[in-house]
């Protein structure tokens, strides 16, 4: 049975908002992919994965064809979507916003931070991939920016941030935390000595909730789970390279307007 999660901060009692963070379970993929694996990059069945798909929008209240879905590629850039488009035309962005009824953002993750946002007063809803590079670079502020353009207002915005990989799963190497405190020091302490010499833990999900906080959001909060360490829960790229797995799953979040 397909178990998504859901967060009060982005429920909806009118139902015009509509949202979801999807695991591994509820869907028809095999071996490496099962079952709800929603990924077209990963090496699974095409029909297998769009099935998946069908029954997470279904989930959420809204049809397949109007999901939306980027080719994500680690940027800070944020597209406004009007309408949906082919599978080999998706545009190759990290971050997604609409005023547009009837269509749904979704994210495809496998360890990285899904942040689900949505403005409900004016009806405007967003979707960002937030891997460490593009949460670095501002993929989050691009994110509420494209909602401001739309007529968003900051402090309605409510941002829920999604099962990602967790601190004590995310060991960094040498090149952490630098770039991070060259930005703000004060970030030091989201990275804590990992067993390994001059290899750290990352707080990701901590790191993404206070560059969200510093936008001046309405509310910020985060779902909790662990991708990488709750096996039967979550597809975790990081997992599959611990077990020298040839391939992985995706997670996908969605957030709709009706």
């Amino acid at each position: 049975m397909i178990q998504p999660i859901s967060h009060a901060l982005l429920e909806d009692p009118s139902g015009r908002v509509r949202h979801g963070f999807f695991g591994r379970v509820g869907g028809v993929s095999n071996g490496l992919y099962r079952s709800l694996n929603c990924g077209y990059g990963s090496g699974d069945d095409p029909e297998a994965v769009a099935e998946n798909r069908a029954r997470a929008t279904a989930a959420c209240g809204v049809l397949s064809a109007a999901l939306c879905t980027a080719y994500q590629v680690h940027s800070a850039e944020a597209l406004v979507v009007t309408a949906t488009w082919p599978r080999d035309e998706a545009p190759r962005v990290d971050a997604m916003a609409t005023a547009t009824p009837g269509l749904a953002l979704a994210i495809l993750t496998a360890d990285c931070v899904p942040v689900l946002l949505a403005d409900r007063e004016t009806g405007v809803i967003g979707a960002a991939h937030a891997g460490w590079r593009g949460a670095l670079n501002g993929v989050l502020e691009a994110a509420v920016e494209a909602m401001l353009g739309l007529g968003a207002r900051a402090r309605e915005i409510q941002a829920v941030i999604g099962p990602a990989i967790g601190a004590e799963s995310y060991e960094v190497g040498p090149e952490f935390p630098a770039p991070f405190l060259a930005r703000n020091h004060q970030d030091e302490d989201l990275f804590a000595p990992a067993r390994r010499e001059g290899h750290f833990l990352f707080d990701i999900t901590g790191y993404v909730a206070r560059r969200l906080h510093g936008l001046g959001l309405g509310a910020v909060a985060a779902t909790g789970g662990d991708t990488c360490a709750e096996a039967e829960r979550f597809f975790s790229y990081r997992r599959s390279v611990h077990r020298s797995e040839p391939d992985y799953g995706r997670n996908i979040s969605i957030v709709a307007l009706a």
